[in-house]
């Protein structure tokens, strides 16, 4: 074997450890990478049963449902599609109808949302920046538009 031949097996032998590596971080973090949908892209693209996305949007008004213990059944809306959300746990304090929320979860077989957590807007001036795009697109956003 010649030293040009000898120096292009190393490389290509270190290209495909480095490819095996690379697949098998991205094997692994596919597991923890979730994406974020509004209930507008969640209708418009289907998201399948049992795949984990963060779904924000609004609480709607009138749609918590308090059932027993720390169940809880309530509506995230975008102002244009509403997705029904169970949760069952300690809510966060500034949880109402009306305030902005994300929640991480899946879907399950009876296209119900099955949250694992809340998460709630923490002051009157933060919204979480998907949850605010999502809102000024359908044109429900309610925040201000200019800082003074």
């Amino acid at each position: 074997m010649t030293r040009k031949q000898r120096r292009f097996a190393l490389i290509a032998g270190a290209l495909a450890v480095l490819a095996g590596a690379v697949a098998l971080i991205l094997v692994a973090l596919n597991d923890n990478i979730v994406f974020f949908f509004s209930p507008s892209d969640v209708a418009a693209r289907g998201v399948s049963e049992g795949q984990r996305i963060r779904l924000g949007g609004l609480v709607a008004p009138g749609s918590v449902v308090r059932g027993a213990a720390t169940d809880v059944t309530f509506a995230v809306t975008d102002g244009v599609e509403n997705v029904t959300v169970h949760y069952e746990g300690i809510l966060p304090d500034l949880f109402r109808e009306g305030q902005g929320v994300v929640v991480l979860g899946a879907f399950d077989h009876g296209r119900l949302f099955q949250a694992d957590e809340v998460l709630a807007k923490h002051d009157e001036t933060y919204m979480p920046p998907e949850v605010a795009d999502a809102l000024k697109r359908s044109g429900h956003w309610q925040g201000e538009t200019a800082q003074p």
